[in-house]
């Protein structure tokens, strides 16, 4: 694994996440790169004995043919986005590099950091909602919590309104 590096872009279908995926790729990713999305589920009950066990660890890296294939990806409570796919596959034909992704589940802010140890990570893309100063306080900010904890570069992709 000499040299290759492992861009990991933190996903959850929303806009501002597909808008930082984007730029990802526009801006980061580079031919023999391995480009990891890192997904957050809630915490909670779980239906399968899989999800159970793989709560404090994350799932496996699940290869973009599986993450692609809808029966696979229900039994880890996920709906990959149809754009978000289209994207990677373009990319993974286009600069020839490996897409993965990994699930976990409980507090995004925290999973993110454990998932950028873990993996490890050479740098992390991820969205900004834009919340105001008000709902900041209250919500907390994911990415502000990720950018002061992380132990690798961390880039926000900023969303405007208007987009």
């Amino acid at each position: 694994m000499e040299g290759e590096r492992r861009v990991g872009v933190a996903v959850d279908f929303s806009p501002c996440s597909k808008k930082a995926l984007t730029w990802a790729v526009e801006n980061i990713v580079r031919d023999g790169d391995q480009l990891i999305l890192i997904n957050v589920q809630p915490g909670g009950y779980f239906e399968g004995t899989e999800i159970q066990l793989w709560e404090a660890t994350g799932s496996p890296l699940i290869p973009l043919t599986e993450f692609s294939d809808p029966a696979i990806m229900k039994k880890y409570g996920m709906r990959p986005d149809a754009e978000i796919l289209d994207i990677l596959n373009t990319v993974a034909r286009q600069k020839e590099i490996v897409v993965v992704t990994k699930i976990f589940w409980g507090d995004p802010r925290e999973k993110i950091c454990e998932a950028i140890e873990k993996i490890p990570l050479s740098c992390l893309i991820i969205g900004n909602r834009g919340l105001g100063k008000i709902k900041r306080v209250l919500l907390g900010s994911v990415s502000n919590y990720v950018v002061n904890s992380a132990v690798c570069p961390v880039t926000v992709v900023k969303t405007n309104h208007e987009d």
